[in-house]
């Protein structure tokens, strides 16, 4: 795609830094999320330190696709100058003044009425915040004090599943299904219900498609029976499971299982926060990838595409009249958090929209999408790729020590680490999380890219099956 960024190492003077005490000060300093102390404490991290289209750079001068779009959400690529302008635009002008007490800001409104515009029918509200994690629990909070409005409130349960990932904030990270997130954490449990993940490679054994999701919806009624149907608010649901390994459902859950919700006065909300924005194709992918009309739809990431942090929750028109009325004289929906519709995040928001839109990177991901989808496939042929799955610009490689019986390595085999570090030593950033490495690029690849970075990775899963084999592995 044709595409206008900013130069890579053209970072003006005053931005730049003397590297080595820069690792120093990082090291010494910044707790990283998701940090793995036994190797942080002797290496440190590697810095980041430019970045252009579809490249970033290190702080030694290397240069590598950007396999991951920095987390899910770089979606029209790196360096946007236009991005960057409307920022500065917007801080010069105004940078910051509060939303609370019917305040508001220009930029604001014009995002809550774009993104109702972009939305499923019916979502024609915008409750903002700063992030995915906030998103997910700010939504939690209105959905309890909307059944408490309505004189429900008992409907206190959430519906989540093994294996989900919803952020990291107490609430969010108690929707969190996957484990080891929570390792020695506290969480809300009596608050979540997890149900079982939808994940097509490891369904039950003889199992076909169809009736897998039998088996999830059957599921999903056992639990409102055994719970009740009066004590539960809502199910949380990524259209494709992110974090947790790039898990695909069977067709037709999605709808069927929204329909499940709806028979039983709970709400259905798709978390969007990875799939929004273009990573399927489309700016919303629940209704057009998935048919399904959620109640409420999250968002963030690609929102901006990370150039500034923003979350919004969008809300039905039926969620609103009851959230817009108030409850008692004198009474505020007293919840929100400062920086709720932030004039600098939503001008950048609008122009990565209008970037998206004008260069149409929807459509770029429906044409290029398959293709990368197929091409990784050929990555099969290497003894321990057990499945390439996802979907567009969202895929997962999952590795194992046996194809037939779909056995694990060892967890101290490192085995996404070993591929990741491979694929960087080549110039790709991927992702590895345990067993599996994520690829989730800016959405402006196209066909000539998609070829060189399964080139570098082939070459990485055949250095890694030596260097497994070498250390005894396989």
């Amino acid at each position: 795609m044709t595409t206008t960024h900013r130069t890579a190492g053209s970072t003006p003077s005053s931005l730049r830094y003397d590297r080595r005490t820069l690792w120093q000060k990082d090291k010494d300093h910044f707790i990283h999320p998701f940090t793995d102390f036994s190797l942080f404490h002797e290496k440190g991290c590697d810095l980041i330190v430019d970045s252009d289209g579809i490249y970033v750079e290190d702080a030694q001068g290397n240069r590598f696709i950007d396999g991951i779009a920095g987390l899910w959400c770089v979606n029209v690529g790196h360096g946007r100058a236009e991005i960057g302008q409307a920022m500065a635009e917007q801080a010069t002008r105004m940078a910051y003044f509060s939303t609370f007490n019917n305040l508001s800001n220009a930029p604001a409104a014009e995002l809550a009425a774009k993104l109702a515009e972009l939305a499923p029918a019916n979502l024609n509200h915008v409750f903002f915040s700063c992030g995915g994690s906030a998103a997910n629990d700010a939504t939690i909070r209105l959905v309890h004090y909307y059944f408490n409005r309505l004189g429900k409130p008992s409907k206190k349960r959430i519906l989540s599943r093994r294996n989900a990932y919803h952020g990291t904030t107490y609430l969010a990270a108690t929707l969190t299904g996957i484990e080891s997130n929570n390792w020695d954490f506290d969480t809300l449990d009596h608050l979540v219900t997890h149900l079982s993940e939808a994940n097509l490679y490891r369904r039950p054994k003889g199992m076909s498609e169809a009736e897998y999701c039998d088996h999830l919806v059957a599921e999903l009624e056992e639990s409102i029976t055994e719970i009740g149907a009066d004590n539960i608010a809502a199910f949380i649901a990524e259209p494709i499971m992110g974090a947790g390994g790039v898990l695909m459902p069977p067709q037709g859950y999605h709808a069927r299982m929204q329909a499940v919700c709806r028979a039983n006065d709970i709400l259905f909300i798709a978390d969007e926060v990875v799939t929004g924005f273009g990573r399927l194709g489309h700016f919303f992918a629940s209704e057009a990838v998935y048919d399904t009309q959620p109640d409420i739809i999250n968002c963030a990431k690609g929102l901006s595409s990370g150039y500034a942090p923003l979350g919004a929750t969008l809300i039905s028109d039926d969620i609103y009249k009851v959230l817009g009325t108030p409850q008692r004289k004198g009474g505020v929906l007293s919840t929100g958090f400062t920086y709720s519709g932030h004039p600098v995040s939503c001008a950048a928001a609008l122009k990565n929209i209008e970037i998206i839109e004008r260069e149409a990177i929807c459509e770029n991901v429906r044409e290029v999408g398959p293709y990368l989808a197929q091409k990784l496939k050929t990555l099969a042929d290497h003894e321990t790729v057990g499945d390439v799955r996802g979907s567009h610009f969202m895929l997962a490689i999952e590795n194992v020590a046996d194809k037939a019986t779909k056995e694990l390595l060892p967890v101290e085999a490192r085995v996404g680490d070993r591929v990741a570090a491979e694929a960087q030593k080549r110039g790709l950033i991927i992702r590895p999380v345990g067993h599996l490495n994520i690829l989730s690029p800016p959405l402006i690849w196209d066909r000539e890219v998609v070829d060189r970075v399964v080139a570098i990775l082939d070459e990485a899963f055949a250095a890694t099956t030596a260097s497994l084999k070498a250390d005894g592995y396989l």
